[in-house]
């Protein structure tokens, strides 16, 4: 492994894995990204524009690395999507983050998912993908955060699997328990363009639906049922959710600008596309303050290379 990590950034969208990363020195070698949007604004932010559909390169022509980072397509295990798992092509990508595991043979990787890729088809979905990678000789390492509880204001569970080529240890990083006020993501309502306030009869069907004295701010959520939830965080952010289901104090939609903070995107974070895009991009977006605790106890693992500790000896440890 070199002594400046060198990553690569697949299904990278607009490289808030890569980000948590550079954070810490990291040097990104590639990148990969299918979407034409996507690619547009990490250009713009990184200088360099993703490769494209991951399928039309060879594992081999793929630069050395020592870490793969892949926030691989969720569609296929999410609620949301027709939960056709790996039926569907897209969930099949996961089998090229197999192929280039097994050509490069890097140290270590990070992959982030939706938590329904733990349950989906009883399970069977995500055994695959823990059989694939152990086969492969990694060590792997696998928990569902939720960004609320590393201080930024979304509830945004999604699952995180770390593998190293060594059996070390690691851990992922404990909850801050406590998030920042909203009051710190959104700008005030007559700095916002008008377009993004919704009509009066969305607002009065929403004030008849909500529970009296809602918090301040707030953010609104409509949930498939109608329901109305006033709530001091914004439930997660959806690349394909509706215009209106999340509103500002029930009366106005998330600016994109306001969308990236909620995902932890530094303010100077280039946006170069249309309102309609920067939603799906910022809905299928990674927590960038997650990333970086979770990269911080990577870089304690690869310091200290400690023994991983199996269920069999913590037990012990615990009795002793």
């Amino acid at each position: 492994m070199s002594e400046e990590l060198r990553i690569i950034d697949l299904f990278a969208g607009i490289g808030g894995i890569r980000l948590g990363f550079e954070k810490f020195g990291a040097k990104c070698v590639f990148s990969s990204e299918w979407d034409k949007y996507a690619q547009d604004m990490y250009e713009a932010n990184f200088g360099e524009r993703p490769f494209g559909d991951i399928n039309d390169i060879h594992p081999s022509e793929i630069p050395d690395h020592d870490f793969l980072l892949a926030g691989f397509p969720c569609q296929p295990f999410s609620i949301a999507g027709k939960q056709l798992g790996f039926a569907d092509t897209r969930g099949t990508l996961f089998f090229n983050i197999e192929s280039i595991l097994k050509a490069k043979k890097p140290y270590g990787f990070l992959l982030e998912n939706v938590r329904r890729l733990t349950t989906h088809d009883k399970g069977r979905t995500f055994k695959v993908i823990l059989e694939k990678l152990d086969d492969l000789g990694y060590t792997v390492y696998f928990k569902i955060l939720n960004s609320l509880n590393y201080g930024i204001p979304q509830k945004r569970e999604r699952i995180y699997m770390i593998g190293f080529k060594e059996p070390i240890h690691f851990r992922f990083p404990e909850p801050l328990k406590h998030y920042k006020s909203l009051s710190e993501f959104l700008d005030e309502d007559e700095d916002v363009d008008t377009k993004y306030f919704v009509n009066k009869a969305i607002r009065t069907k929403r004030m008849l639906k909500v529970k009296p004295n809602p918090p301040y701010p707030g953010i609104w959520h409509e949930n498939i049922g109608g329901n109305i939830s006033a709530l001091p965080y914004s439930c997660a952010l959806r690349a394909g959710g509706s215009y209106n289901y999340l509103l500002v104090n029930g009366v106005r939609r998330l600016t994109g600008r306001e969308m990236l903070r909620l995902q932890g995107f530094p303010e100077d974070f280039i946006i170069n596309v249309s309102y309609t895009q920067v939603r799906k991009i910022a809905g299928n977006s990674v927590t960038v303050p997650v990333i970086e605790l979770i990269v911080e106890e990577i870089l304690n693992s690869l310091k200290t290379k400690r023994p991983k500790v199996n269920a069999e000896q913590l037990e012990l440890s615990l009795k002793q």
